[in-house]
């Protein structure tokens, strides 16, 4: 099996930037068409939105904002171009949120990563992703069917059926969730059946070190992607497992949480991402995780942008004081006043009391001079921190809650 799914994998940085201008301002006069983005996009010139830097200018899609719409132009709140009929599945994931799926080759774009993770023509894979409802089962099904592999479509439970369907029909390799492998094969232990898995592709949790290192001892390479209902995979790991190479059919932004603003490479921020799908294309989707760029090439030859992978949720709101505190909000002070560089909220107590600091990263040396816009933008009087320009932690925090809740 060649190394490589194809020839996009090894493109130059030139090469994939000018695949990238001629792909970009056709997804968005698309996306710009469909009666979701009326107001988002509104006034946008597609054919300029040529590079990352012409991409970072246009506004953030929330999932939240997907809900709303759905709430009004159900299923899929004018995001897509067919209607749900048009689609080989319709998925509800928790919210609830209705995602398309599509049986076209790839169309969820996971063969890539079980190329990646060598599992191809003459495995049999046991999918332990959910079929019911969520789209994970199908997600997985899909890659397998692009790389030649067949499937046992078993989903989650019953774990002694799987040991026996594993070993009964030979199965090779594993998808699923991180843990849920170590639960069949000690099952199969303990029940003395011999299982011929060599292979597992994972992802919906965290594969700990002590995990992975569970599996090698057994024989088993495992890999993880990192993918969602609504985008499809995002990133994925190659046997390197240095990082997380983005996806040839995406383009992933880290931005500092509630704003659009790309972070340097690096720095800690949201996820957000747009996709190259012309049935859904969704433009600068936040996705609520956090990450950070890994600076250099993979060693493995793929040449596209690494992430660090999933490193917690963006959604850093807290309750102050009785008051919900939102990034979105801190973000907004700090665009207030052009001297500020950042800032950040901390939540303590003093007694039983809550208290509000505010450090904020500023060469001026007038706390007070903000202490009128922290009270009117963050709702609540709190106390204001100067510090240094740089002394702030790059670690995409931006409300850290220090209150003990034991």
């Amino acid at each position: 099996m060649s190394s490589y799914y194809d020839d996009l994998e090894t493109r130059s940085a030139e090469a994939r930037a000018a695949a990238l201008g001629e792909a970009l301002p056709e997804q968005i006069a698309r996306a710009q068409a469909l009666p979701g983005y009326a107001e988002l996009l509104a006034g946008v010139d597609a054919a300029s939105i040529t590079s990352r830097a012409a991409l970072a200018r246009l506004p953030v899609l929330r999932k939240s904002d997907l809900g709303k719409a759905q709430a009004g132009a159900a299923p899929f709140g004018g995001f897509t171009t067919r209607p749900a009929s048009g689609f080989a599945h319709v998925f509800q994931s928790p919210g609830p949120i209705y995602e398309p799926g599509g049986v076209d080759h790839d169309w969820w774009r996971l063969g890539r990563f079980l190329h990646a993770a060598g599992i191809g023509s003459g495995d049999i894979v046991q999918n332990c992703f959910g079929y019911h409802l969520t789209p994970a089962g199908m997600i997985f099904e899909s890659g397998a069917r692009a790389v030649a592999a067949a499937v046992l479509p078993a989903g989650t439970g019953q774990t002694e059926l799987q040991v026996r369907a594993a070993a009964d029909v030979g199965v090779t390799a594993y998808a699923g969730t991180p843990d849920y492998l170590k639960v069949i094969l000690e099952k199969a232990d303990a029940l003395g059946v011999e299982l011929a898995i060599t292979k597992a592709a994972v992802s919906g949790g965290a594969l700990f070190p002590s995990l992975r290192a569970f599996y090698a001892e057994r024989g088993i390479s495992c890999l993880q992607c990192y993918a969602t209902a609504d985008l499809g995979m995002i990133a994925y790991e190659s046997p390197s497992m240095e990082g997380m190479v983005v996806d040839e059919r995406v383009i992933v932004e880290i931005v500092t949480p509630g704003t659009g603003d790309p972070v340097p490479d690096g720095e800690v921020g949201e996820v957000v991402v747009t996709t190259l799908n012309p049935d859904y294309p969704l433009t600068r989707f936040a996705t609520g995780d956090m990450s950070a760029v890994l600076p250099g090439v993979s060693p493995c030859g793929r040449s596209n942008m690494r992430i660090k992978g999933w490193m917690g949720r963006a959604d850093q709101t807290t309750k102050i004081k009785g008051m919900f505190v939102r990034p979105e909000q801190v973000a907004a002070l700090v665009a207030r006043h052009a001297e500020i560089d950042r800032a950040r909220v901390v939540a303590s107590r003093e007694g039983e009391m809550d208290v509000m600091i505010v450090r904020i990263e500023t060469a001026s040396g007038d706390a007070g001079a903000f202490e009128g816009s922290v009270a009117e933008v963050l709702k609540l009087k709190g106390k204001v921190e100067l510090v240094a320009p740089g002394a702030l932690p790059r670690d995409g925090v931006v409300i850290e809650d220090t209150r003990s809740y034991e």
